[in-house]
């Protein structure tokens, strides 16, 4: 249920209600726009009758809420978030490229495709140093001393750092991380997603291969509900019958993930087809479809590399890839910051 209140509302009335509505068991989330002042009332609604909230007199409306999702229901907010993180600010007309190897595999290798995404334009450096892998045989990532080499290529380029975390016993290894990702395969990893809300990192949270949008806002809602609500959310992906390429980039998540929510939304192109020439024509398909980021997997030798080399661009592709996208956001709309 959201509760409209008036502008201008008297303040002391506004806590007399609030008493009220917390003395029946309601937890009240507040949003204040430019306008207008919103509460959501997260609880067993169903005790309350709309037209006592509508007789108070700070009150201009209620609104009740279909959605099982209530914090990250646009509804609730009508504005888009706009997360900052380190100064580079996602979401509400600003946008960003995050960019870097599938896997760290070397201080030498993170540091200069930092240097090399950066210099390109790159707002945020990712990399991943532990893997979750189909494979039991697969390269599993450095794990803790992978991230201490992307913290060093952090220290050497200013760039803030995004990487995957694969359980809630981690999180103190993540204490200097920026953004902590979780990966398609725990988007429903229910105790990670509590571990998470209860903590101040910003956090980037990937579609599973096989869920609908309203499952993907639900797993928001369980990191918001706990307190924590820098979310973004990234389609990368799902699987379909198509088998020309690793997954279908479902383009369409985009508009309606604005009309649910008012989360930022990054899409991960490389991973979507992992395919290199394919992550262009995707990129900045997404671009125009309404997309607040993109995340693009760079690597200086594609060919050796020991996670993802088919899908990663080479510096220089990524360079020229950075023009495109820099004129296609400005096209938009949109400011690169």
């Amino acid at each position: 249920m959201i509760v409209i209140l008036k502008q201008e509302a008297d303040k002391e009335k506004k806590a007399v209600l609030k008493g009220k509505l917390k003395a029946l068991g309601f937890d009240i989330h507040e949003s204040k726009g430019r306008e207008t002042e919103l509460w959501g009332l997260v609880g067993d609604t169903s005790i309350i009758d709309d037209d006592y909230l509508r007789a108070n007199e700070v009150v201009e409306d209620v609104k009740r809420v279909q959605e099982p999702y209530k914090m990250a229901n646009r509804k609730m907010h009508p504005e888009d978030t706009v997360i900052d993180i380190r100064g580079r600010k996602i979401g509400g007309g600003h946008f960003q490229v995050i960019a870097g190897p599938c896997s760290i595999e070397s201080k030498e290798q993170i540091i200069e495709v930092a240097e090399d995404v950066k210099k390109s334009g790159a707002g945020l450096l990712r990399g991943g140093a532990f893997k979750p892998r189909t494979s039991p045989y697969s390269f599993q990532g450095l794990q803790n001393n992978g991230l201490k080499l992307l913290l060093e290529a952090k220290a050497a380029t200013g760039l803030p750092v995004v990487t995957e975390i694969m359980t809630p016993e981690h999180l103190e290894l993540f204490e200097d991380i920026d953004v902590v990702q979780v990966g398609a395969r725990n988007m429903q990893n229910f105790q990670l997603l509590k571990a998470l809300g209860k903590c101040d990192k910003t956090v980037l949270l990937k579609r599973g291969l096989a869920n609908t949008l309203e499952e993907l806002v639900m797993s928001a809602e369980y990191i918001m509900a706990g307190g924590n609500e820098n979310v973004i959310l990234c389609e990368r992906g799902i699987r379909t019958f198509e088998t020309s390429m690793r997954n279908t980039l479902d383009i369409s998540a985009i508009p309606m993930l604005r009309k649910m929510t008012h989360l930022p939304i990054v899409i991960d192109p490389s991973h979507a087809a992992g395919i290199r020439w394919m992550v262009e024509p995707l990129a900045l398909a997404a671009i125009a479809a309404g997309a607040d980021g993109l995340m693009i997997e760079v690597h200086n030798d594609p060919e050796s590399a020991l996670c993802d080399g088919p899908q990663s661009m080479t510096p220089e592709g990524f360079d020229e890839l950075m023009k495109k996208i820099r004129k296609t956001v400005e096209f938009f709309g949109k400011t690169m910051d």
